[in-house]
């Protein structure tokens, strides 16, 4: 089997399209392969970038021509700067997923709000991928109130769990609201994260530069949709490797 054909074959089964984490995680363990390099995720990356059958969806997404027609349209019709409530829902949640992922192969404990448990994550639910059914009770139930509403938590996995990173995702909404949530929160040791649209980023430091951020300032930082894509894939490919090397 040829090395784009065993792509095709993990995506198909997959249901037509597929991150590239995903892909990598699969690939390797399709039989009758020769891959024939010391980096067989730099060949995937050039494959689904370079050959007919394969088509970018979003950032870290990546599609099957052959199966266009039948990827839901919540998947593959998102249009960020659409006002398309559904859509933009369904952005918004393929972007938490990425960070649940991460924050689980990191080892934390990953956490969401309770009502976007049952939003979708590709083609699974956000809280079925989540390690904490409920946020732990770290300080006055005022702060963990409030810390229930942001997007994403990486707690560490200890007996007495505290939030190491918190991530907004600002699809379409307002930034500033996230970094009040955030400033709510300083007093603890957490890395404070806005994830948005790269266009969006100017915004943000104009906003973190405001006099009632300037506590945080240090502690805040953007993350772009590229960048966390990225970020998706390369965390994925070193958790194959480590995988492999250790069984």
């Amino acid at each position: 089997m040829k090395q784009h054909e065993a792509v095709i074959e993990v995506m198909k089964a997959n249901g037509g399209y597929s991150t590239l984490a995903h892909i990598y995680k699969e690939v390797l363990k399709v039989p009758n392969v020769i891959w024939n390099t010391k980096t067989p995720f730099k060949s995937v990356n050039r494959i689904v970038q370079t050959h007919k059958e394969f088509f970018r969806i979003r950032p870290g997404l990546w599609g099957l021509e052959e199966f266009r027609n039948r990827i839901p349209a919540d998947v593959i019709g998102l249009d960020e700067q659409k006002d398309n409530k559904i859509l933009n829902e369904y952005g918004h949640s393929y972007y938490q997923g990425l960070l649940v992922e991460i924050g689980n192969w990191e080892k934390y404990l990953t956490f969401v709000p309770a009502q976007d448990t049952g939003r979708m994550y590709l083609n699974t639910k956000l809280g079925d991928i989540t390690t904490l059914t409920h946020i732990p009770q770290f300080t006055y139930q005022g702060l963990v109130k409030r810390a229930r509403t942001i997007d994403v938590i990486w707690f560490n996995n200890k007996q007495m769990a505290m939030p190491i990173r918190m991530y907004e995702v600002e699809h379409t909404t307002d930034i500033q609201n996230s970094l009040l949530k955030f400033t709510d929160l300083q007093d603890f040791n957490i890395k404070f994260h806005i994830v948005a649209n790269s266009v969006r980023k100017e915004e943000f430091e104009r906003k973190r530069k405001y006099q009632g951020f300037k506590e945080i300032q240090d502690r805040l930082k953007f993350l772009s949709y590229e960048n966390l894509a990225e970020l998706h894939t390369k965390t994925a490919e070193y958790v194959t490797v480590k995988e492999k090397i250790d069984s």
